[in-house]
């Protein structure tokens, strides 16, 4: 994943678009790309690349669970076990299934992806619907 400051929004995949179909099209007739003189750590030095289980974001998590006493106590000590602080958490009564739905606090993706391999054993977890990487201010990586 790549990300940064930038213009964003549509200018940004239009300018992005006409750019690859403009090195595809000098492709297709002969062109050499252009292969700067530069090194690239020179350009970029304070580039790197970190592996994704150390990216850390807030993270977005719902799951469907047995609406029965101890589950959330059960879930709750899940992601305390993996180092992963709650933030928020929101109990939607589903008959007799209820929806959690966490915010965590910033943590480590190898830890929200332990987190979710326990739950998925959890015998009171029936399905884990949704997980998405909340980046906010603040936040460096």
């Amino acid at each position: 994943m790549l990300y940064g400051q930038g213009a964003g929004g549509v200018p940004t995949a239009s300018a992005v678009m006409g750019d690859l179909v403009d090195a595809a099209v000098k492709r297709l007739a002969g062109h050499q790309p252009y292969v700067s003189m530069v090194p690239a750590r020179e350009l970029v030095p304070r580039a790197y690349v970190i592996p994704p289980s150390e990216l850390r974001c807030a993270w977005y998590i719902n799951m469907d669970v047995r609406d029965q006493p101890g589950v959330l106590a059960a879930v709750a000590h899940v992601f305390g076990d993996n180092g992963v602080s709650i933030r928020s958490m929101e109990q939607v009564g589903l008959g007799s299934e209820a929806r959690l739905i966490f915010v965590t606090h910033e943590a480590r993706e190898g830890d929200i992806d332990k987190t979710l391999e326990e739950l998925h054993g959890l015998g009171a977890v029936e399905n884990i619907g949704g997980i998405l990487r909340v980046f906010g201010e603040g936040q460096t990586r």
